[in-house]
């Protein structure tokens, strides 16, 4: 029976998070940049909280660095082991660092309990002079990220860590300009919490998406219902079913389905017109149709999918 199998040409090179391979090596290299300036600057005033924020950026260079390295795996070519390639490794980055960002806003939390209990000493002009500077950087970082961040979960996910470092530097400023005004050391942890605080719906949203492609749930848009009702309204169309649509990393959908027709020699049309309508209504290019007879559907094994 017939089978049609369009994918543009080939499974692409380059993912939406490929294209902004080099923002995100600019980013990281600014993060590292910071990193090392905090450390310095922790050194030198013996202060424990540039020395703890420097810890900090080790996560967010790691998460990074694991975005650059899920790019680079997923441009590797299909090997008959694997034949859609490396390209999950970006939707893992983001899992990764969605898990990474929750478990940072945990620890963010319990710090503030426990400065709470034991109030610590805020060190005023060092303190807020290196955090305007980690304010520009990730101002610099997020600018680079922000036009990848809706075309890639890879790239949303450093985005966020650098999202949540920028809210780090301006609640240590906020913070530190308190303090000293009025020597209330318990706002230093009350704004510390509040940070932690608003960075988990938007974390907990990119997990759900990660989790939602790795479970290969149908990509937002996407209606089976209506696509199927479309594909049976077509001439010589009986009915479709198994219908799935899936995405294998951000900017790469696939489509899959069963097609019954009234005359399999008409099946390359058929084909061709599902194909035309998946594109027009969905974008998805990588679809696969097999076309079959009441007889052959029929021989069909029945999955509760």
């Amino acid at each position: 029976m017939g089978h049609g199998h369009s994918h543009g040409g080939g499974i692409p090179s380059g993912s939406a998070a490929g294209r902004n391979k080099g923002r995100l090596a600019w980013a990281l290299a600014l993060t590292l940049t910071y990193m090392a300036a905090e450390v310095v600057g922790g050194l030198l005033t013996g202060s424990l909280a540039l020395l703890a924020d420097a810890a900090h950026m080790v996560t967010d260079a790691g998460g990074l660095a694991l975005s650059l390295l899920a790019i680079h795996y997923a441009a590797k070519a299909p090997t008959p082991g694997k034949s859609f390639g490396y390209m999950r490794f970006e939707i893992l980055a983001a899992l990764a660092n969605a898990v990474v960002l929750l478990g940072v806003t945990a620890y963010i939390l319990y710090e503030a309990y426990r400065r709470f209990v034991e109030p610590t000493e805020i060190l005023g002009w060092p303190m807020m002079a290196v955090a305007f500077v980690g304010l520009g950087v990730n101002l610099a970082s997020m600018r680079l990220l922000a036009g990848g961040s809706s075309e890639s979960l890879n790239v949303k996910g450093a985005y966020f860590e650098v999202f949540s470092d920028m809210l780090g530097s301006v609640g240590v400023i906020a913070a530190a300009l308190v303090v000293m005004a009025t020597g209330w050391r318990w706002v230093d942890p009350l704004v510390g919490a509040g940070i932690g605080l608003f960075i988990v719906p938007r974390t907990w949203r990119l997990l759900g998406e990660a989790l939602h492609v790795l479970l290969e749930g149908t990509p937002p848009g996407v209606d089976l219902g209506a696509l199927k009702a479309g594909i049976e309204g077509m001439p010589g169309v009986r009915r479709a079913y198994d219908l799935h649509a899936w995405t294998l990393t951000s900017g790469f959908d696939a489509m899959s389905g069963h097609v019954v027709v009234d005359d399999v020699a008409a099946g390359p049309g058929v084909i061709r017109a599902i194909r035309r309508l998946v594109k027009d209504r969905h974008g998805i290019e990588h679809v696969t149709i097999q076309v079959e007879n009441e007889a052959l559907a029929s021989e069909a094994p029945s999955l509760a999918v």
